[in-house]
């Protein structure tokens, strides 16, 4: 963990994981990181389309790790946890996050693995849906592969399902229990890292 007793704000890194402009978890990823940041943390809101990868290649990353994978396992390494909202594609997570995962657990210059980015920080995970279930498979999918990451997944999560009637623009979710919801999920993550950095400091 990178937060210590000098720092004690955690510091999440948050994304959706699509790129359409109209995106309803591009919609939700704010209302994410607003619950993280009323309950204490300090959180860093990035566009995976500013960081555009390649599918992952191993002949590719023979040549040397792309930039953006070296600038997003930077980026992680300055953050204590994640906050992700996932859209559903045929029952799963899409390829863009499971992407961008692979290129940020690949190892780093001088031969240190990625996956020690992700070990023992925390994740807060939701997702948004036209559908009734909300997106709810792809978070199955996304905590089961988070986790094998080493990351900490809180138990809270959210599938906003009708999003189209209750994402009507960027960070305004007009349900108010999915609103409170959602705000819960980032609360966890800063109560379980704030937990976390206590027991650490007085080891």
């Amino acid at each position: 963990m990178s937060a210590s007793p000098i720092d004690p704000s955690p510091r999440l890194l948050a994304f959706a994981g699509s790129l359409r402009a109209g995106s309803y978890n591009r919609r939700l990823i704010p209302v994410l990181a607003e619950g993280a940041r009323a309950a204490g943390a300090q959180v860093t809101l990035i566009e995976l389309r500013d960081y555009p990868l390649p599918i992952y290649d191993g002949d590719i990353e023979a040549e040397g790790l792309p930039e953006n994978a070296l600038r997003l396992q930077a980026l992680l390494g300055e953050h204590d946890g994640l906050l992700i909202s996932t859209p559903e594609y045929n029952g799963s997570m899409p390829a863009l996050v499971k992407n961008t995962l692979d290129w940020i657990s690949r190892p780093m210059p001088g031969g240190r693995s990625g996956t020690t980015l992700f070990a023992d920080k925390v994740a807060g995970i939701v997702s948004a849906s036209p559908g009734p279930l909300g997106g709810l498979r792809s978070l199955l999918v996304l905590r089961d592969a988070l986790a094998k990451l080493g990351l900490i997944v809180v138990p809270q999560q959210v599938a906003v399902g009708q999003a189209a009637d209750k994402l009507h623009d960027y960070g305004q979710l007009d349900d108010e229990r999915a609103r409170e919801a959602v705000h819960r999920v980032g609360a966890a993550v800063v109560r379980h890292l704030k937990v976390y950095t206590a027991t650490g400091a007085s080891a």
